[in-house]
């Protein structure tokens, strides 16, 4: 499978990595990493569907990040 490319303003990283952290040490990671903003929501939570270059989501369970995603 052919990776996506980064959009401009997106930095290059290994969204898999964040999986299983916690989820203040994956907020620290991600911001040194260059992502603004850093958003974590617990499961279930209603978000809109637009997309913002160069924030990252987290989907926080029990203090673990479950899933990561951009936009």
């Amino acid at each position: 499978m052919t990776p996506v490319p980064n959009p401009p303003g997106e930095p290059a990283d290994d969204l898999a990595a964040y999986v299983g952290l916690a989820a203040p040490d994956a907020e620290r990671r991600a911001r040194e990493h260059g992502w603004s903003p850093v958003r974590s929501l617990p499961p279930g939570t209603v978000i809109t569907m637009e997309y913002l270059s160069g924030r990252l989501n987290f989907e926080v369970e029990h203090g673990l990040v479950r899933r990561c995603w951009k936009g």
